[in-house]
């Protein structure tokens, strides 16, 4: 009762040419839905390898459009969707995390946003984790909310995040990585990742460690509204993010990145959980959704420093194929050359 399909046992190879890569760019965070143009739409982000993967994207990801008459890709990069638009706004110097969905007649992309007033970097500069544009970044990481009538825009993106910060709450650091479930009423359950503020003695104050929050709404343009006063699984032992949510009969299902692999296993397997109500959560213990020892198409199977961002593709409501962020890292994304998002087609009855 409330296990999904079993994913695991509908994974066919990965294509090795199918998802979506650019040259000079690191590509991350792959949605994927289908357009009145009756191709397939991938909403990426990306920011150039002029600068570190990490912490790179704090301050120079960019969500693009890049397209595909297939599935499986590969994608071609059409255009940049949110650019950056300015330090005044909240989204105005990084979009990252996008996840696109639609509602009767009009697409919706979630996404995260960050801005910070301080200058841009200079050509020759590298970022670091401790660069005070990153620090200035991370904390001002806000989960928002663009619309359009058409896959091909143009988007309007709302001028105040729908996720802010609370203080003295679980997630009064920053909020990010949405993973919105529209219901057929317009309602929509939103789950989010969140960090609270740490003080550390000597070294000012950081961020404690990874938390997942549940806001609501009655409708996709808000007020979303935290339904909880503690995040979901309020147990240290318990680390995930990136989580994907979706529906089957009477029970919401999630996947998620298990970041220390003590709940399915693996580091950095997929986790499942599921729900009735949608603010009620039970993880599935010892079950491993996805592995990051992935079978490719060519007949090898290759360990991937990542599988981030999971997603899921619905064609007449059925699971047709799942995407990730992956790398060519031995362990994440931190030694990686290359990143892009991949593609794995699921069985079908």
């Amino acid at each position: 009762m409330g296990n999904p399909i079993d994913l695991k046992k509908r994974m066919l190879p990965a294509p090795v040419g199918g998802g979506f890569r650019m040259e000079g760019y690191w590509v991350w965070c792959g949605s994927v839905i289908k357009g009145e143009d009756n191709r397939y739409h991938m909403f990426a982000s990306r920011w150039p390898k002029s600068q570190p993967m990490h912490p790179g994207w704090l301050s120079l990801s960019e969500i693009v459009r890049a397209s595909s008459d297939t599935p499986e890709g590969p994608y071609q990069f059409e255009e940049i969707i949110l650019p950056a638009r300015g330090a005044e706004y909240w989204d105005g110097r990084m979009t990252h995390n996008p996840q696109i969905t639609k509602w009767r007649d009009t697409y919706v992309l979630y996404y995260t946003g960050s801005t910070h007033p301080f200058p841009d970097i200079k050509e020759g500069e590298r970022l670091v984790h401790n660069d005070y544009r990153s620090i200035a970044a991370r904390a001002n990481k806000r989960v928002g909310i663009a619309t359009a009538k058409s896959i091909f825009g143009p988007w309007t993106r709302y001028d105040s995040p729908i996720l802010p910060t609370r203080p003295g709450h679980f997630d009064n650091f920053l909020t990010s990585n949405p993973a919105p479930h529209i219901e057929e009423d317009g309602s929509v359950v939103l789950l989010y990742k969140a960090r609270s503020y740490k003080p550390m003695p000597y070294t000012g104050d950081t961020y404690g460690q990874m938390t997942i929050g549940v806001a609501m709404s009655k409708e996709v343009s808000g007020p979303y509204q935290v339904m909880q006063e503690k995040p979901l699984f309020a147990d240290e032992s318990i680390e995930i993010e990136d989580p994907f949510i979706w529906k089957e009969g009477p029970y919401y299902q999630m996947m998620a990145k298990d970041m220390h692999g003590n709940i399915c296993g693996e580091k950095y397997g997929g986790v499942h959980g599921y729900s009735k109500n949608g603010l009620d959560w039970t993880l599935n213990m010892g079950e491993r959704v996805y592995s990051r020892q992935v079978l490719w198409d060519d007949g090898k199977v290759r360990q991937m420093g990542n599988l981030d961002r999971p997603f899921l593709l619905f064609e007449n409501g059925k699971a047709t194929h799942m995407f990730f962020a992956t790398s060519d890292g031995t362990e994440s994304f931190f030694d990686a050359e290359n990143t892009w998002n991949m593609v794995i087609p699921l069985k079908q009855d």
